[in-house]
């Protein structure tokens, strides 16, 4: 059976880390002989540019009928003063295709401990998963400005809380079996329910698994102080959109981590955590390795595809521990030598 995987390669160097991603997928589908079809569609500025709208009636049609989701990045300062923007095109998508799990594994390669802002000795051995809910909160709440003054509306469900907690509870159980549960109950009604009802859940399914709760300014200071200390963090959509932000500086460049947002079934959307960066846009020297973890956890969760995965991380891995890098990285690889870095360690 033939893997249909819609390609959106987005705006900024989307398209660029989008082929390289792609390069490695027909390397790895070859190797394995795992059928992939690709098409692409048009999405967020580009599709504005094209059609007048970030997410086209006939992109999603066809990212309801994919087994994947490939996406590049969004956005730019050319659409930022704009009516219609390229973020609403995806928080659309993630919201029509019931993606409510964003995963952002955050894991130091011992090769790039250098590149990290942090002392070594304060990094070693951190690996983190962090769990943001997708499609509730802030970001999806009523809106209203009236002259001088605007809102935004944060609303949370009990359904919606569950249904991400025990993505986190599961993953934690494969895992080191922790969770930590971040959020801001000593204000925020919406947390104190996030808190109940995680903790509700805990007791009645979870309680092998340790539970851990951290109001979210302490976290964020405890994520640069004591990484080391936490294995899945559970977090709703706005702090989680932040957080992991700031655990990308970890790893050493926000270029190397990938993502997956996954609803109730197998299918799923895949990124990397970073923007478009239309600074260096068109150059071809974006770090591509966070779309290549991305396109391994493609493999992994919707194609079901673990072997296949796993061949992809070790490449990623031997590459960067060949101390093959981008120049973000200190190095001299261009976007597409990166990956043709990657393709070659597959094979080795």
């Amino acid at each position: 059976m033939t893997h249909n995987i819609v390609l959106l390669p987005g705006d900024g160097v989307g398209p660029e880390v989008t082929s390289a991603a792609v390069l490695v997928l027909e390397a790895v589908a070859d190797q394995f002989s795992l059928p992939l079809s690709f098409t692409q569609y048009d999405f967020g500025g580009a599709a504005i540019d094209a059609c007048g709208e970030p997410l086209p009636d006939e992109t999603l049609a066809a990212c309801r009928d994919a087994d994947a989701i490939f996406l590049g990045a969004v956005g730019g300062p050319k659409w930022g003063v704009n009516t219609k923007r390229p973020e609403a095109g995806l928080l659309t998508l993630r919201s029509e295709l019931g993606l409510f799990a964003n995963l952002r594994p955050v894991k130091l390669h011992p090769a790039l401990a250098a590149h990290s802002p942090l002392k070594e000795e304060r990094i070693k051995g951190v690996d983190i998963l962090i769990l943001r809910e997708l499609t509730g909160g802030m970001y999806f709440g009523a809106k209203k400005r009236s002259g001088d003054t605007a809102s935004d509306l944060c609303e949370y469900s009990k359904f919606e809380i569950i249904r991400a907690a025990r993505v986190a509870f599961e993953a934690a159980r494969g895992r080191r079996n922790h969770v930590t549960s971040i959020d801001k109950a000593n204000v925020l009604e919406t947390s104190r329910l996030w808190r109940e009802t995680v903790i509700a859940l805990h007791e009645k399914e979870y309680a092998d698994v340790e539970l851990r709760h951290e109001l979210v300014d302490s976290a964020a200071m405890k994520l640069i102080t004591n990484p080391g200390s936490y294995d899945v963090i559970l977090t709703e959509n706005l702090f989680g959109d932040i957080l992991s932000d700031e655990c990308s500086v970890l790893a050493g460049s926000i270029g190397l981590l990938g993502s997956a947002s996954l609803g109730s079934g197998s299918l799923g959307l895949y990124e990397p955590i970073h923007g478009s960066a239309p600074d260096i846009a068109g150059q071809n020297i974006a770090n591509p390795i966070g779309t290549i973890a991305s396109a391994a956890m493609m493999l992994r969760y919707s194609l079901k595809q673990t072997e296949a995965a796993d061949t992809v991380d070790s490449a990623i891995f031997a590459a960067l521990d060949g101390g093959q890098l981008t120049c973000d990285l200190g190095g001299k690889l261009s976007c597409t030598q990166m990956a043709e870095a990657v393709v070659a360690h597959l094979k080795s």
